[in-house]
């Protein structure tokens, strides 16, 4: 039976990294792990490390974990155990999809992404247009980071093949409408294709619910190792051609596009991660972090300028900060000196900084469940003695 942690304190327990004097607030980067993740990828390279399809035991037990993640993956993500596939991280998975995605496409074909990107779901397709002649728009977001819908649907058109949006943005916090983005590449005939990797500690991803056709995310952002997770809809995996060695023919569908041998090890860390938020539940997660938020928001100090959704309504618990005098790299310096955990620069979301006029980027406060209101509070009393 699944234990249920409910307060901050019980919380707060299961991670060995959160007794130290640092205050993290860099979980945009990538949160802290359980213990029990940490104990899961221990416990494998000690108890069970083997490849796969050995008449032995130690090969069984790794054959059994492959199966058992690919079931949590496609439970974790409303999808069928046929439909994910791991990698290395998005960024990889994302590179290998769009290229088996495109093969059959044609010289003019489109493909529209979004300011509010991470460039993890745009540099992929830039290169595409740059080998094959394709065309990449950008769909704009307004003053306060929210896709301009209207923009983003006049960019459609019968030459689009895919529609590239986040679940939520990684730079500024805004949470995007994702299942009437996906209408509208629906309607022209183009797939739907998400970046849910900042997404994934703030709230469930159904896929299902927001009709994606591909989804991607990372586990690392959400108390797991580092590791790529993507979906993709069944009927896609089985009509596009994957870069892949001859032997994985006869393996199910999604496991062709996993190319090499797994990280068995992070795939135990990944399951354990995933039974570590169950045992949380997401009604905690969302409760604790928007209260957070608004403690956040409503304590911003005078001399910070905050760039995105002003209140906790559209938007997760992430903030791009700047200051009236200080650099982002020297506030963000300044902070660590003081013992927080906080990004500087464009954190790979180029669009959005220029958009914003930000060359040397911002300030990202990254807020998660694990995270309390005494660190809110010490956080907003160090921003303003940075100076107003």
């Amino acid at each position: 039976m699944a234990r249920v942690l409910t307060t901050i304190d019980a919380v707060r327990a299961q991670f060995s990294a959160l007794q130290r004097n640092l205050v993290f607030f860099d979980a945009p980067g990538g949160t802290q792990v359980p213990d029990s993740v940490i104990g899961a990828i221990a416990g494998y390279l000690r108890d069970e490390n083997a490849n796969l399809g050995g008449p032995f035991e130690t090969s069984r037990l790794s054959d059994a974990l492959v199966a058992r993640a690919h079931a949590t993956a496609g439970a974790f993500l409303n999808a069928t155990v046929d439909e994910v596939v791991f990698g290395a991280n998005m960024t990889t998975l994302n590179f290998a999809l769009s290229r088996a995605a495109s093969r059959d496409w044609n010289d003019g074909d489109e493909i529209v992404c979004t300011q509010l990107d991470h460039d993890g779901n745009i540099a992929p397709w830039l290169e595409l247009a740059h080998d094959r002649g394709f065309k990449v728009n950008l769909a704009r977001v307004d003053d306060e980071c929210r896709i301009d819908l209207d923009h983003l649907r006049s960019l459609v058109n019968e030459r689009t093949r895919i529609v590239a949006y986040p679940f939520a943005a990684n730079s500024v916090g805004t949470v995007t409408p994702v299942a009437e983005i996906a209408a509208i590449a629906h309607d022209a005939g183009a797939l739907a294709w998400v970046d849910a990797v900042h997404y994934g500690p703030h709230g469930p991803i159904d896929v299902a619910e927001a009709d994606a056709d591909v989804l991607l995310c990372s586990p690392y952002k959400f108390y797991g190792p580092h590791l790529g997770l993507a979906f993709a809809r069944r009927e896609l995996l089985e009509s596009w051609r994957p870069y892949k060695v001859r032997p994985a023919d006869p393996f199910p569908v999604s496991n062709r596009y996993e190319t090499g041998t797994l990280a068995h090890e992070l795939l135990a860390g990944f399951v354990a991660a995933v039974e570590y938020l169950d045992d949380v539940g997401w009604d905690f997660v969302l409760e604790h972090e928007r209260e957070l938020g608004q403690q956040f928001l409503d304590g911003l100090p005078a001399g910070w300028t905050l760039h995105g959704v002003p209140t906790m309504d559209g938007r997760v618990p992430t903030f791009a900060l700047t200051h009236h005098s200080l650099t982002p790299e020297e506030a963000a310096t300044r902070l660590g000196e003081r013992g927080f955990a906080v990004w500087h620069g464009n954190y790979y979301a180029v669009e959005i900084m220029k958009r914003l006029g930000l060359p040397d980027g911002a300030v990202r406060v990254g807020i998660v469940h694990y995270n309390t209101v005494k660190e809110v509070e010490r956080l907003l009393d160090a921003l303003a003695a940075l100076g107003g």
